[in-house]
């Protein structure tokens, strides 16, 4: 259902952790934000009402954000439509050019820090048309509530809670994956947690989580049937750690 009178916003994002992170950042803002994980639900999404922003993440499950993207530049149905903003976690300068190309407006890369997505949320809303170049993604360290949360402890470990609530599902997703040889379930997942992970300060686990990600995108199965165990073993340790839930087993 509409809200009259609140800027509408859609996120399109499958990674349910980084999910939650948005509507926690943007939850004190005056807009109304519709979560889609997939293509096809953030076009019935645009289908049924207006919305003056739209952030999509690239890789997702069935068709890419691009999809999306090309339609919103092309479709005379969206025609002059939201604006748009890409959140992803790295793009080459030729990808990049094509989405310009597309009408896109502001890249965001991930992680994002508070901050920043405040920011690029106000501005595109108030009609800033400025066009705003990532910064460099920063290391994860003891300085993370800083540098990605704003410095807001609250908001740190009120998304450390939910991911630890995720990450018994990430490990049965996983071992799914695997044992079907599903390398492109596989390859999401790690692409999904090495954002999370490096959000949350947790260099360690956020490079094994690279290293499965990028085993898989060059076509390296072994490697990656290997670095999954590696992950996953991290993933229990660190909801133990928090005395998360003991479903999962080692």
């Amino acid at each position: 259902m509409v809200t009259p009178g609140k800027p509408r916003v859609l996120l399109l994002e499958d990674d349910a952790s980084l999910q939650r992170f948005v509507a926690m950042v943007l939850e004190e803002l005056p807009i109304e934000l519709v979560v889609c994980g997939s293509v096809s639900a953030a076009a019935t999404a645009l289908d049924a009402g207006p919305f003056q922003l739209v952030i999509a993440d690239l890789m997702l499950p069935g068709e890419s954000g691009e999809v999306l993207l090309e339609r919103l530049a092309h479709d005379p149905a969206w025609g002059g439509g939201p604006r748009r903003v890409v959140f992803s976690a790295g793009l080459d300068g030729t990808r990049r050019a094509r989405l310009q190309a597309l009408g896109v407006w502001r890249f965001l890369g991930k992680p994002v820090g508070v901050v920043e997505l405040e920011a690029c949320v106000t501005d595109a809303l108030a009609g800033d048309a400025t066009q705003a170049e990532p910064g460099p993604i920063l290391a994860p360290d003891a300085d993370a509530i800083v540098r990605n949360f704003g410095g807001n402890e609250a908001l740190y470990r009120a998304f450390l809670a939910s991911c630890r609530a995720q990450f018994p599902i990430d490990v049965q997703a996983g071992d799914a994956a695997l044992a079907a040889a599903d390398w492109a379930a596989l390859r999401r997942l790690g692409h999904s947690l090495k954002t999370v992970l490096l959000t949350l300060g947790q260099r360690e686990l956020s490079g094994r989580a690279r290293a499965m990600d990028e085993a898989l995108a060059a076509g390296n199965t072994a490697e990656a049937a290997v670095a999954w165990p590696a992950l996953r073993e991290g993933l229990i340790a660190d909801v133990r750690e928090g005395d998360g839930p003991s479903c999962i087993s080692s």
